[in-house]
């Protein structure tokens, strides 16, 4: 492959965020390129509506029906040519320096001071300013935070240190209290009852329920904080305390019996249970945010669905007229050799960026086109499609398609989704045709939502209501499309009403 077409490939496959990190390398490694901020004409493909005439049925996608489904519909960018040449090189804005200033100032209030040679920048400091930390705090630093700011002696400290190291990220001690002691008692002369007491010390942080052994042990501490008059308060520690095995198989019958009490004591027993939180460090968030720029816009106007690039995704660049015009001259110097170079790796860099563009707005207008009826009515009307439909009709090959639909984002009436979500395998159906397995989910995911929660469907028991509607799924698909929309199995949905 030649080098263009590496660099095309590369792009190709970059998410937003990494093009843009990219782009931005390649402005401050080439003196050619530059920012513009000129708005350029925008276009775009339009898929017309279900209502439409022949047009939506043929691919048309233009306002007119004219313009064919594949066409550029990309924002043009600009290329050194005549038109740059005809530019002055030397069009830049700088403010003129006054030539007395007030009084009452001093030369670093009003313009940068270089920086002292005594103290020179260093470029980390640079990075931190440009690229600010912004990790969170994770679980073992805020316990550590707080057990600093407790009065714990030198000893007691030292044996904190080694439980919250233990402490894993739900928020559980993963090591027993005897594993911590033995690997404390070379250093430190202490019993196991000193090692508990810390850890019942440690229990009392944030998050309430921190350090617990088991799930018991954990609910019993949040309990304990509760106000003394909170009504079933003492019933819900008899019932996690003696018969949380109990609750976690759904046994209400044999519950309310050891408990002696009716089924709607038993609920408000339960929901009281219910408020607390089972994993404690979940609440103290130890990733990154990461944010989601969509690639594609889809919208829809008179009818007709609109596909366009999101054009503030990535900055504008362009040659830098003003460079350009030197490369006119027609010697060897090595300084016109450099410009020459840094300029045609200008253009392939500004060319491979615009064959992105025009790809992944082919892409784009292909899976809408096949996908309207999801636009229109929602996951249950999703059709099966595959990487092998989209590459057949945009003309390229299948590796292709899947460069370009990973980790790409469209932005619809429905929300942001990546290109791949709107790909799925075919259950065939008793009429002959096919449904998507995004449709059958959002089906599986409706009956459940609908289901009486004192008696849950089972897997078979979707299995046949989806059968009454044409669709034949086998009970093992419906187990493995159930957990992976993380649905409980049916005895584990189990409610009290």
């Amino acid at each position: 492959m030649t080098p263009q077409l590496q660099q095309a490939i590369k792009l190709l496959q970059l998410s937003t965020l990494e093009l843009r990190a990219e782009i931005q390398q390649a402005l401050e490694t080439n003196p050619m390129l530059e920012l513009t901020e000129e708005a350029e004409g925008e276009s775009d493909l339009e898929v017309p509506g279900n209502d439409n005439s022949a047009a939506g049925q043929d691919g048309q996608a233009s306002d007119d029906g004219d313009a064919p489904l594949d066409g550029p519909g990309v924002e043009p960018m600009e290329i050194a040519g005549k038109e740059m040449e005809e530019q002055d090189p030397g069009a830049f804005d700088m403010e003129a320096v006054p030539d007395e200033l007030p009084v009452d100032s001093a030369w670093e209030d009003i313009y940068d001071s270089p920086v002292s040679s005594a103290a020179p920048e260093r470029p980390e400091d640079r990075r931190e300013i440009d690229n600010p930390d912004n990790s969170t705090e994770t679980l073992r630093e805020h316990l550590l935070w707080q057990m600093r700011l407790t009065v714990f002696t030198d000893q007691d400290r030292v044996i904190a240190m080694a439980i919250i190291d233990a402490i894993n990220d739900k928020g559980f001690l993963s090591t027993s209290l005897e594993e911590i002691h033995a690997g404390l008692r070379e250093e430190l002369d202490i019993d196991l009852d000193e090692v508990e007491a810390v850890l019942h010390q440690i229990q009392n942080f944030d998050p309430l329920g921190v350090g617990a052994r088991d799930l018991r042990e954990c609910m019993l501490i949040q309990l304990a904080h509760f106000e003394p008059g909170t009504p079933w308060l003492e019933q819900a520690r008899v019932l996690v305390r003696d018969h949380l095995d109990l609750l976690g198989g759904r046994d209400y019958a044999q519950l309310m019996k050891r408990m002696k009490c009716s089924q709607d004591e038993l609920k408000q027993i339960v929901e009281l249970i219910q408020t607390l939180n089972p994993r404690p460090g979940n609440l103290i968030a130890d990733r990154k945010t990461e944010y989601i720029v969509p690639d594609v816009t889809v919208r829809k106007e008179k009818n007709v669905w609109k596909v366009e690039l999101n054009g503030e995704a990535v900055p504008r660049i362009r040659v830098n007229p003003g460079y350009a015009g030197l490369v006119k001259r027609a010697d060897n110097s090595s300084d016109n050799v450099y410009l020459r170079n840094h300029l045609q790796e200008a253009r392939w860099f500004i060319k491979s960026l615009q064959s992105r563009n025009e790809t992944l707005l082919k892409v784009a207008t292909c899976i809408v086109e096949r996908q309207r009826e999801f636009l229109e009515h929602g996951e249950e009307a999703m059709k099966p499609l595959v990487l092998h439909d989209v590459a057949e009709a945009v003309g390229m090959h299948e590796s292709t398609i899947s460069r370009v639909t990973t980790e790409k984002y469209m932005h619809t009436p429905r929300g942001i989704f990546e290109l791949k979500y709107f790909f799925s395998s075919h259950v065939s159906t008793a009429s002959g045709g096919e449904c998507s397995a995004t449709a059958i989910r959002a089906l599986i995911k409706k009956l459940v939502a609908a289901e009486d929660p004192r008696k849950p469907l089972s897997d078979s028991k979707i299995a046949q209501e989806l059968e009454q509607q044409g669709i034949n799924v086998a009970r093992r698909t419906i187990a493995k499309y159930r957990e992976s929309l993380v649905i409980p199995s049916s005895s584990e949905r189990k409610r009290l009403v």
